[in-house]
């Protein structure tokens, strides 16, 4: 007669089986057990009827389905974490085009300013020079 137990869902399971045609009172060699507590209670997988060979084989089969389910997890798990670190990447390189371009409008705006004021003191040099030489005939005639 096989028992089955229900076990609560934040509890890991431990379960070990073994492949061998031992007589179910010999315990088995390979003690291993198999702890799944990242699956789903409807996930975890069944212990075997030890009788049968082919019950065992399918609970072989869920142990290393479920194995690698717990890596496809992880994997999906680190290529999240990637994702995440990436867009930051692209947040920062977006803002960095952004302030470089507001720089470059800057940049414009002075180069232009400078030019302008390059010009008026210029202008403004030729007044004055221009006022000293009327200064300096006024002198002359006086």
């Amino acid at each position: 007669m096989i028992s089955t137990a229900s076990v609560p869902a934040d509890q890991p399971v431990r379960i070990a089986f073994s492949l061998d045609h031992a007589s179910d009172d010999t315990p088995p060699e390979d003690d291993t057990p198999l702890v799944f507590p990242e699956l789903d209670q409807q996930l975890q997988p069944l212990p075997p009827c030890h009788d049968s060979m082919e019950s065992m084989q399918v609970f072989k089969q869920h142990c290393q389905i479920a194995e690698e389910y717990r890596e496809v997890k992880k994997e999906i798990a680190l290529l999240e974490e990637r994702k995440k670190e990436l867009i930051a990447k692209l947040d920062q390189a977006e803002k960095e085009k952004l302030d470089a371009a507001q720089l470059a409008r800057e940049f414009e705006a002075l180069t232009e300013e400078n030019r302008t004021l390059k010009l008026a003191q210029s202008q403004c040099v030729e007044q004055l020079e221009k006022l000293r030489i009327q200064y300096q005939k006024r002198q002359g005639s006086s």
